[in-house]
C-alpha cells in the first residue's frame, strides 16, 4: 500500500487516474496547459485515450493521420479550445518521443539517471515545451510523483518551492486548484499594473 497522494488535476477521477498510471498522459496535458483552464487540458489526454479504444500510444499518435487526428481532437467535447492545432502539436510530441526516447516517455527523467538541470534540459526540447512549462512539469514530478533527481527544486526555479500556490504542481485538491487559480490572477494584475 502507497500513501502517494493521488492526482486530482483534471478534477475527473478517471482523468486523474490516467495521468497517475501513463507517463504520455501527463505530458500531454502539461502540452495542453495553455490558453484554458487547466483541469480542462489535463482532461485532454483522457478523452484522446477513450477516443484512441482506451489506450494512449506513442507511436500510434505519432503515425495517424493528421486530418483524423485533429477530428478525434475537435469532437466535443474537444481536448481544447484550439483543438486543431494543438492535435498537430500533440502528434509533433509523440513524434518527437518515438523518436529520442524510443516512445518511452518515462525515458525523458529516467535515462541514466539524470540530474534536475538534465531533466529540466530533456523537457525543454520538447516540442511545444518552453522554459516555464519544463519548470513547471519538473517541479510536477518532484512535488506529486516522488520523481525527485539530484537538484530538481533548483532546476524548476520558484515552481520548486516547497509550500506554494503557483501551478498546477501545486494543485492537490479541488481548494488548491481555487488558491492557484487566485495566484496566477494576482500575478497577472500585478504584472499588467506595472506596464
Amino acid at each position: 500500500m502507497t500513501d502517494k497522494p493521488k492526482l486530482c488535476i483534471a478534477q475527473n477521477p478517471e482523468a486523474d487516474a490516467l495521468l497517475e498510471r501513463s507517463p504520455l498522459a501527463l505530458v500531454i496535458g502539461m502540452l495542453l496547459d495553455q490558453q484554458i483552464q487547466m483541469e480542462v487540458a489535463f482532461n485532454g489526454p483522457y478523452k484522446l485515450y477513450t477516443r484512441l479504444g482506451n489506450k494512449l500510444d506513442v507511436h500510434e499518435i505519432a503515425n495517424y493521420d493528421p486530418e483524423a487526428f485533429a477530428t478525434l481532437a475537435t469532437t466535443p467535447p474537444a481536448i481544447h479550445r484550439y483543438g486543431g492545432s494543438m492535435a498537430k502539436r500533440v502528434q509533433t510530441l509523440c513524434q518527437y518521443i518515438a523518436e529520442h526516447y524510443d516512445g518511452n516517455t518515462e525515458a525523458i527523467w529516467t535515462d541514466d539517471k539524470p540530474t534536475g538541470a538534465e531533466v529540466l534540459k530533456r523537457l525543454k526540447a520538447l516540442p511545444g515545451y518552453g522554459e516555464q512549462k519544463a519548470k513547471i512539469f519538473l517541479a510536477l514530478l518532484g512535488k506529486q510523483l516522488g520523481i525527485t533527481p539530484y537538484g530538481w527544486r533548483k532546476a524548476a526555479g520558484d515552481y520548486g518551492l516547497a509550500n506554494t500556490r503557483k501551478s498546477v504542481a501545486d494543485v492537490i485538491s479541488t481548494e488548491t486548484l481555487l488558491e492557484v487559480r487566485a495566484n496566477k490572477k494576482a500575478a497577472k494584475a500585478a504584472a499588467l499594473n506595472s506596464d
